[in-house]
């Protein structure tokens, strides 16, 4: 009897076991059931610990905080700083070009910042050397960006995408000497050739001229009708009868960069026919350029012309935007004429202005981004619309709204390039070979020296430090 009641109150245990024993197998299988919408009504129950319902929360990646931080990288606003000269320039940088980069990327903030132009360099290096300089740097042509890049502070660019789209003639102002690094991208050229008053062409019956001959016969015909200064340029201030002159009609007798290179290289020299030529054709102005010449300054000039007091202008390409809409009579333009048995032309299209990198930029892949934008068509087109009689250095096609910068940059299809002759390695030494330049030009139009001695002191002045040419 006792047995029997030995095994019935252990059957009854068992089962009382195996009920209590099933019961939490199901609760602990119901989470798996419940809806995303119920768990936080779970979570609120005393019997279930917060920390077992925290794994759940931190692995739902949609909320995992590592997975936002790639977005918010993407999307933070970074500032590029352009130092620059040009402050004539500030609102076509802040109203055109930068919101225009800014299509493409948002985040990258431009802030142009320049100075005025007398001040830029000693600015610039102050800057520089205080590491307090811009993320990019606007580089003036040839030596004074050579020195800064050889200081360390613009990066080469050799294998930024987009430097293809330049000349070894464009690139020239901002590469080593041994031509191995480029250091800016070029932006702009400015070409020289004349402009000239379509009224007093047709009140003196003539047309534009294609030789040195037609030019000298234009300006007779002109001085004779007697109602227009046949040539305006001043000799005052020197630089002009360089410029505008000795320059501008140069490359025709020296054959552009033939010519330039063979002065770099010591295989001519000034006192060579070619030199002695420009000057002797630079004298033959003279007579044309009215009264008062000599004490005649580039803002006088300007004036003259733009008040329809002359008929032909010898000009530097930025003076189309300077004339433009200030003048009550149609222009046109014609390039420096051929001397006699010359059946190729070329033209001074001088390297202007270019933007580097500064090498301790906190943002150097913002910096390529903003600096490969300047590489493509349609920086090349704005900027060139933005700033008519400034060209861009690209081989980019490029569509200009002002018809006369239009025709002007037309001459780059016929014509061969080159920049002026001093600009490159020549005038480092002393005397100065730009500023020799200026004097002597200014001399022989005045009558004060002849070409030959204009050539003469010109090629003893480089004789007495550059190498090359003793």
């Amino acid at each position: 009897m006792k047995i029997k009641v030995f095994l019935f109150v252990l059957l009854i245990s068992a089962l009382l076991l195996a009920s209590c024993g099933g019961g939490a197998t199901q609760e602990a299988a119901k989470p798996e059931e419940k809806p995303a919408a119920e768990q936080p009504q779970e979570a609120a129950k005393p019997e279930e610990k917060p920390t077992a319902a925290q794994p759940q929360e931190a692995a739902k990646p949609e909320e995992k905080p590592t997975a936002a931080q790639p977005q918010e990288a993407a999307a933070e606003q970074v500032e590029l700083i352009i130092n620059s000269w040009r402050n004539d320039d500030l609102l076509i940088w802040q109203d055109t070009i930068i919101p225009a980069f800014n299509k493409h990327y948002p985040n990258i903030k431009v802030t142009f910042s320049p100075d005025p132009p007398a001040e830029y360099n000693a600015a610039l290096n102050s800057r520089l050397e205080g590491s307090t300089a811009g993320d990019l740097i606007t580089c003036r042509p040839f030596d004074a960006s050579l020195k800064l890049f050889e200081k360390g502070y613009l990066a080469p660019l050799n294998d930024l995408p987009g430097m293809e789209n330049f000349s070894d003639v464009a690139k020239s102002a901002w590469v080593t000497d041994d031509g191995s690094t480029v250091f800016c991208v070029p932006m702009a050229s400015v070409i020289h050739g004349f402009l000239y008053n379509q009224e007093a062409f047709k009140d003196a019956g003539v047309e534009e001229p294609k030789t040195e001959a037609e030019f000298f016969d234009v300006l007779e015909k002109i001085k004779a009708k007697g109602n227009y200064i046949p040539l305006i340029l001043g000799t005052k201030d020197q630089w002009e009868a360089a410029t505008m002159g000795f320059q501008n009609i140069g490359p025709n007798y020296w054959k552009g960069e033939e010519g330039r290179k063979a002065l770099i290289a010591g295989t001519q020299k000034f006192t060579d026919e070619p030199y002695v030529k420009t000057w002797e054709a630079l004298a033959k102005w003279a007579p044309y350029l009215g009264d008062g010449y000599k004490a005649q300054t580039y803002p006088d000039s300007q004036n003259l012309f733009s008040l329809g007091k002359g008929a032909i202008y010898a000009l530097g390409s930025w003076d189309i935007s300077t004339f433009k809409g200030k003048v009550d009579f149609e222009m046109g333009v014609f390039p420096p004429p051929l001397p006699e048995g010359a059946d190729k032309c070329y033209i001074s299209d001088h390297t202007d202005i270019a933007l580097g990198m500064n090498t301790k930029t906190k943002h150097p892949e913002e910096a390529k981004k903003f600096l490969e934008w300047l590489t493509t068509p349609e920086f090349a087109e704005l900027y060139s619309n933005s700033l008519p009689g400034f060209f861009s250095l690209s081989k980019h096609n490029i569509k200009l709204t002002d018809p006369l910068a239009q025709e002007v940059v037309d001459w780059r299809k016929n014509c061969e390039s080159t920049i002026r002759n001093s600009y490159q390695i020549l005038s480092r030494g002393e005397p100065n070979l730009e500023n020799e330049l200026w004097r002597v030009s200014a001399q022989v139009i005045n009558g004060e020296i002849t070409p030959q001695e204009a050539a003469k002191q010109i090629q003893d002045g480089l004789d007495k430090w550059y190498k090359p040419q003793k």
